[in-house]
C-alpha cells in the first residue's frame, strides 16, 4: 500500500513512491510486545473518563445543574454521535447524575449527593497537592531549553499533573516566586521560570536510586548513569538475545533532563538517551503515571526531542508501553505497574476508582463480550459490571484477528513494526 508523489528537483522530475502505514493498527502488529494488563487499564478507563469530563462540567455550573441540550456541544468529548441521546448516555449512572424537568418541561442535569460528596473531595485532594504540582510545573519548565512553555500547551497536561480547573486563569498566579505569566508580541500567554531551584534539578529516577527526596541547593545538574528500570513481556525471548545492546544502552551516560541540552546532535545516541529520560521524567510527574502521546509531541521543540518520538517510544519498549485501544495513543511507564495495577496509587487515583466504582447500572445481566461493551459505548451505552475476563476476552480476539491480518500485509509499511519494534535490533548495529 502505498501513494505515489511526484516531485521536482532541478529541471527533472522524480517518481517517488512513499510507504505509508497500513490501516491495521501500529501496535497491534507486535502481538509478542504487547502488554495484555496496560490493554485492560486503558479499556478501563474509557466511559470513566467521559464521566468525569461531565463531572467537571457540572462542577463549573454555579448551581452545578445544565440543561440537558446545552450539554449537546460536549458530543465529541464523550463520543456520542448523534442519534443517540445525551440524557440516555447520563441515565446510565444513576448513583452519579440525576434528570429532572423544571415547569417549562426543560431536562436539567445535576448530580446526586454522592457525587456532589465526591466533588467536595476531589477538590480537597487538589489543594493539598497544589505545592507539589507547583513543583511539578517549575521542573517542566527547568526542563524547557527557553525556561518557559506555552499555557496552551500546559493545559494538555492539567489532569494529568493534578492542575485545578482554574489553572490558567488563577492557579497560575499562586506561585509568583516560582513562575509568572508573559504575553509575546503576537499575544500569546507563556508560563515563565522565575526561579531555578537547583534542590529540584534532580530526576524522580535519581531519588529513587539514591534513596533522597531533592537535591542540595548547590547542586548541579550534568551526566548521569543510572539504568532505567526495565519490563518485558514474559513470552518475548528477543529481549536475551538484544541483551548485549541492551546493557550497552544501559551503561551510556546520558545528559540530565534539567541540564542545559543545546550543544547536542540530534540523532546521536546521548541525544536520544536524553529524550528517554525527559520521557521518564514527565511520565514519573503524572497521577497515572501515562500520556497521551500527542501532548507529549507539543514539547518536541522545547525539550529538544527527537522529531521521531513515537518511534523512539517503540524502540525502548522495556520503558514505556505505548496502546492504540480508543482514538490516541497513550504511553505508560511499565515500571509503576504490576499487571494492571499502580503500585503506588496517589489519593487522586484511589478518589477516581471510588467514581469508577459508582459508574453504571446494578444488577443488570453481564455483558457477554467486550467487544459488546465497546459497542454500547460506541452508542452512549455502559454497563460497568464487565469484569476484566470480558476486557481479556476482547483483546484475544483482537490479537486472533491481528495474527489473520498480519499475514495479509505486505512490506510496503512504512511503520513495519518487526522492524521498529525490534527495539534494539538497530542498537546492535550501532553500538
Amino acid at each position: 500500500m502505498f501513494v505515489r508523489r511526484y516531485w521536482s528537483v532541478g529541471s527533472w522530475t522524480k517518481d517517488q513512491k512513499r510507504f505509508m502505514t497500513t490501516s491495521k493498527r501500529v501496535q497491534d502488529r507486535s502481538k509478542l510486545k504487547r502488554v495484555h494488563d496496560l490493554e485492560i487499564v486503558t479499556e478501563k478507563w474509557k466511559i470513566a473518563s467521559k464521566v468525569l469530563f461531565l463531572m467537571e462540567i457540572l462542577k463549573k455550573e454555579p448551581e452545578m445543574i445544565i440543561p440537558v441540550r446545552s450539554l449537546d456541544q460536549y458530543r465529541s468529548q464523550i463520543s456520542l454521535p448523534k442519534p443517540h441521546r445525551v440524557s440516555d448516555f447520563i441515565r446510565k449512572s444513576p448513583k452519579l447524575f440525576e434528570l429532572y424537568k423544571d415547569h417549562r418541561r426543560v431536562l436539567w442535569c445535576g448530580m446526586t449527593k454522592k457525587a456532589e460528596d465526591l466533588v467536595e473531595e476531589e477538590d480537597r485532594i487538589l489543594e493539598e497537592h497544589q505545592d507539589k504540582a507547583a513543583e511539578y510545573v517549575t521542573r517542566f519548565l527547568m526542563m524547557s531549553v527557553d525556561k518557559r512553555l506555552a499555557l496552551d500547551k500546559i493545559v494538555h497536561f492539567r489532569r494529568d499533573f493534578a492542575l485545578p480547573v482554574d489553572f490558567r486563569t488563577g492557579w497560575v498566579h499562586k506561585y509568583p516566586q516560582h513562575f509568572k505569566l508573559v504575553k509575546d508580541e503576537e499575544g500569546l500567554e507563556y508560563l515563565e521560570l522565575v526561579n531555578c531551584n537547583p534542590a529540584w534539578a534532580i530526576t524522580e529516577l535519581e531519588k529513587k536510586t539514591m534513596g533522597i527526596t531533592e537535591a542540595s541547593e548547590d547542586h548541579t545538574p550534568g551526566l548521569l548513569s543510572i539504568s532505567f528500570p526495565l519490563k518485558f513481556p514474559p513470552n518475548y525471548k528477543k529481549a536475551y538475545k538484544y541483551r548485549g545492546a541492551i546493557d550497552h544502552f544501559q551503561k551510556r551516560s546520558y545528559l540530565s533532563p534539567y541540564a542545559d541540552a543545546r550543544g547536542l546532535k540530534a540523532g546521536s545516541k546521548e541525544f536520544d538517551k536524553r529524550a528517554v529520560a525527559i520521557m521518564h521524567e514527565l511520565l514519573s510527574f503524572t497521577v497515572e503515571k501515562r500520556l497521551v502521546t500527542d501532548h507529549l509531541t507539543h514539547f518536541r521543540r522545547e525539550l529538544v526531542m527527537p522529531q521521531k518520538l513515537m518511534r523512539l517510544l517503540l524502540k525502548h519498549f522495556g520503558i514505556f508501553y505505548v496502546s492504540e485501544r480508543g482514538k490516541r495513543f497513550s504511553v505508560f511507564l511499565k515500571e509503576a505497574y504490576e499487571g494492571s495495577e499502580l503500585i503506588e496509587k496517589s489519593p487522586l487515583v484511589l478518589w477516581k476508582e471510588k467514581v469508577q466504582s459508582l459508574i453504571g447500572y446494578r444488577g443488570k445481566k453481564k455483558i457477554e463480550t467486550f467487544s459488546d461493551m465497546s459497542d454500547m459505548e460506541d452508542n452512549g451505552f455502559d454497563e460497568s459490571q464487565s469484569e476484566n475476563e470480558d476486557i481479556d476476552l476482547q483483546i484475544e480476539q483482537e490479537e486472533t484477528e491481528s495474527d489473520m491480518e498480519d499475514d495479509s500485509l505486505g512490506d510496503n509499511s512504512e511503520m513495519d513494526i518487526d522492524e521498529v519494534c525490534s527495539a534494539y535490533e538497530d542498537n546492535t548495529k550501532r553500538c
